[in-house]
C-alpha cells in the first residue's frame, strides 16, 4: 500500500464517530484503572506517552491530506480558467510569481 492512500484511508478512518468513541472509552478505562494502580507514574506516563505519539503522527497525517487536497482543488481550478475563454490565462501561474508580481 503506497504512503498516500494508506494517508487517506487512515483520515478516512480517524475522522468517524466511531473512533471517537473508541478513544473515549479508552481514556476512561485508564482513569478507571487509576485506583487499582494508586495513581502512579507510570499510570500516568502510560496516556501521556500515548496521546504524545497518536499526535505527532496525526499531524503529518493532516498536513499530507491537506497537500494533496490543495494539489487536487489547484488542478480544478487550472482547468476551470483554461475552459473559460475569457479568462485572463496569466493567472494560471500565479504560484511561480513573487509577491511584487
Amino acid at each position: 500500500m503506497k504512503f498516500a492512500q494508506f494517508c487517506q484511508w487512515l483520515a478516512n478512518h480517524a475522522g468517524k464517530p466511531s473512533t471517537f468513541l473508541i478513544a473515549v472509552v479508552l481514556i476512561a478505562i485508564w482513569a478507571a484503572s487509576g485506583p487499582w494502580f494508586h495513581y502512579n507514574d507510570t499510570w500516568q506516563l502510560i496516556v501521556n506517552t500515548s496521546t504524545t505519539i497518536i499526535t505527532f503522527l496525526m499531524v503529518f497525517l493532516i498536513q499530507n491530506t491537506q497537500n494533496r487536497d490543495n494539489d487536487i482543488i489547484h488542478v480544478k481550478l487550472d482547468e476551470l480558467i483554461r475552459a473559460t475563454k475569457s479568462a485572463e490565462q496569466s493567472v494560471l501561474d500565479l504560484e511561480a510569481l513573487d509577491n511584487r508580481e
